[in-house]
């Protein structure tokens, strides 16, 4: 398995636009503002603007909660391993990243008919601190190795090798390595982090599940 330091990590952009500025013109071109895109996605205002201003890297939760709102695929922003095989192996997983300085994924889940779980390998650099968010579904953590903050709904753990943690992910939720070590984990969620089953909105976990107000009446010009 690969360290967060790990130089076997690709940055998957389908385009040579950084993804900021793609975030901001789709937003631009719906008609929303910062906050329709913020409470859409269960993130916060000052998050969505310093995303689309490269000033911080989403989350892979996050940027599949923002392309939601957004109406676009999460693959037009950030390419994927395809989980055609039910069965992967440490050595040949690709390592891959929304930048070079954020977490590494290795996809673990596969996709198939009615499947609902979607897991990944997280690894987190020293001192990385994810974004608060909420979203429909619920999601596991395992640490495997180093430590990690995990904060619930104001609520914090401290968690080490081999511990876990399992909630509602409507619960508004965040994590930090608080350690000067990388920190890998094992995360399952029931969100479809992958864009695998973008077409199947009624499946359970499978929404960011936050209304945006808008409809094609009164959308808010963009700013």
């Amino acid at each position: 398995m690969a360290s967060a330091g790990t130089s076997r990590a690709q940055v998957l952009e389908p385009d040579a636009v950084p993804l900021g500025e793609r975030l901001r013109r789709r937003r631009q071109a719906l008609g929303l503002t910062l906050k329709d895109v913020a409470d859409g996605a269960g993130l916060s205002v000052g998050f969505i603007s310093q995303a689309e201003r490269e000033l911080t890297v989403p989350s892979l939760s996050s940027l599949a909660s923002i392309s939601r709102v957004l109406e676009t695929h999460v693959t037009e922003f950030l390419s994927q391993p395809e989980g055609r095989s039910p069965t992967t192996r440490h050595n040949e997983r690709p390592v891959y990243a929304v930048n070079n300085d954020s977490l590494n994924y290795e996809r673990l889940s596969a996709s198939f008919k009615g499947s609902v779980l979607n897991s990944v390998i997280v690894h987190e650099p020293p001192g990385y601190r994810s974004e608060p968010i909420q979203h429909e579904g619920e999601e596991l953590f395992f640490v495997l190795s180093g430590a990690i903050t995990v904060e619930v709904e104001g609520e914090a753990t401290v968690m080490g090798a081999g511990d876990s943690i399992h909630f509602a992910s409507t619960r508004r939720h965040s994590s930090w390595n608080h350690t000067d070590q990388p920190t890998s984990i094992l995360h399952v969620c029931t969100m479809d982090v992958f864009g695998d089953n973008a077409a199947d909105t009624d499946k359970p976990g499978n929404r960011a599940g936050h209304d945006t107000g808008r409809s094609e009446t009164n959308k808010k010009p963009s700013k």
